[in-house]
């Protein structure tokens, strides 16, 4: 499995994994509901703070398999796992931030980052 990797909410910043050269910073992955998962040395495959992201987007929407939350996420041939667009078609999704303390409502989904945090050239 290849690493992925997104671009924090709050500062549009690539969230870098703990391989790549430029190693890594706090990334917390937060909820609508106030639920908050902090990650300090993130590896590249989709875990903050001991959660699975998209085991958490499958909870968040009342399912209970992670292969579910990655469907939701990838459906209707969503091939790039745009967050804004599974948000549009009423899923619910976490954000990516690196400050915590920000208004969930206020912040835009995370976008997909294009180096999988590692491969910056």
């Amino acid at each position: 499995m290849g690493f992925f990797s997104w671009k924090t909410s709050d500062t549009n910043r690539s969230i870098s994994n703990s391989s790549s050269r430029y190693g890594t910073f706090p990334v917390s992955m937060i909820t609508h509901d106030g639920r908050r998962f902090d990650e300090s040395d993130y590896e590249g495959y989709g875990e903050f703070g001991g959660k699975d992201i998209y085991e958490l987007i499958a909870e968040m929407n009342g399912l209970t398999d992670r292969s579910e939350g990655i469907d939701l996420v990838f459906a209707d041939d969503n091939v790039t796992g745009d967050f804004a667009a599974a948000a549009k078609r009423g899923v619910i999704l976490p954000k990516l931030v690196e400050n915590p303390d920000r208004d969930f409502d206020s912040l835009p989904y995370p976008e997909d980052c294009p180096q999988q945090g590692f491969f910056y050239y």
